[in-house]
């Protein structure tokens, strides 16, 4: 999908305007006049119409002025799972970055697929995470203790409609 931004300037009396790459924003920035004659030079740039997770990218990214050239080409660039991880580090962890210089597999953030911390728990304890379960046990093991265990290190996010556990490094 075709990301869309505006730029609304600080100034009230100027008009802001639409763009959707970079030479768009290059062409206009310079152009944008107030009331009174004088260049407008300071704007906020708003995310306008993208996918929903382009829509989370960029409410994690902070679109600004400075950043928006490099948010442009990470949300053309990046797959699926390097968004959900960046939107995960920065939005939900924490983690800063440089938008110059950002890679998201620089962030150290553990990602799973469940609906719940309990079938999380059911898929650590079947991947042997737990150790080695004798088929006989297997009916009493507590899943809804271990999932309140993982939940002191994992959280849960919905990201673009989908639920995420993770856990921040």
């Amino acid at each position: 999908m075709e990301l869309s931004f505006y730029a609304q300037p600080y100034d009230v009396s100027a008009e802001g305007f639409y763009f959707r790459t970079m030479e768009e924003y290059e062409a206009q920035i310079g152009t944008i006049k107030n009331s009174f004659g004088q260049q407008v030079e300071e704007f906020e740039i708003q995310f306008i119409d993208g996918g929903t997770l382009d829509s989370e990218l960029a409410r994690a990214w902070g679109l600004s002025q400075a950043s928006v050239a490099s948010f442009i080409e990470a949300a053309e660039k990046w797959d699926e799972e390097d968004k959900i991880r960046f939107i995960l580090a920065v939005g939900e962890c924490g983690y800063f970055f440089d938008p110059e210089n950002v890679d998201p597999s620089d962030f150290d953030v553990d990602i799973y697929r469940s609906d719940s911390m309990r079938d999380l728990a059911i898929e650590f304890v079947a991947e042997g995470l737990f150790g080695e379960v004798p088929s006989h046990l297997e009916a009493y093991v507590d899943y809804d203790a271990i999932a309140r265990d993982l939940a002191i290190d994992y959280s849960e996010a919905i990201i673009a409609g989908e639920r995420l556990i993770y856990r921040c490094a």
